[in-house]
């Protein structure tokens, strides 16, 4: 059965998660590292890991399978769920694939690299509704795509 899991700690589109799986009668694992009232579901589980450094990563990558979905915005993290063969989005919907990872960590750590020396000094912008949007419109195409490929 495909799952789905949340790097939930600074997710802004948990609720979104919740309405698509319940839809789709898919499992939600919602992963953090403190407890948080959660969306109400049928499937939703709450994994508290512990305060250690990439604890919660760790967990999603050991229990993420082919055909599942990850929700995260941690690119490390979705590399790692790339290579286990889990669909993998942020959420603002855009997706980590295979054929971009590659770019996708460099330009993390050159971003990473020029905050270091001053040369930027802003972050990632703003979640704006029309994240949202996107954000249901992909999971809910993504949530078919998985749904067909785990039961071909």
């Amino acid at each position: 059965m495909v799952q789905i899991f949340v790097d939930a700690d600074a997710c802004p589109v948990k609720e979104e998660t919740v309405r698509v799986a319940m839809r789709h009668k898919l499992a939600v694992q919602m992963v953090s590292n403190n407890w948080m009232r959660l969306p109400d579901g049928p499937d939703v589980h709450q994994v508290v890991v512990s305060d250690g450094f990439d604890a919660a990563d760790d967990w999603i990558v050991e229990h993420c399978a082919a055909h599942d979905i990850v929700i995260t915005s941690d690119i490390p993290l979705a590399a790692r769920c790339l290579e286990r063969g889990a669909y993998v989005i942020d959420p603002k919907g855009e997706p980590f694939s295979p054929s971009s990872i590659g770019s996708a960590l460099a330009m993390r750590d050159l971003n990473a690299h020029l905050r270091d020396i001053g040369e930027i000094t802003g972050g990632a912008r703003p979640f704006a509704p029309r994240d949202r949007s996107n954000f249901l419109g992909a999971l809910e195409n993504l949530a078919r795509r998985a749904r067909r490929a785990a039961e071909a």
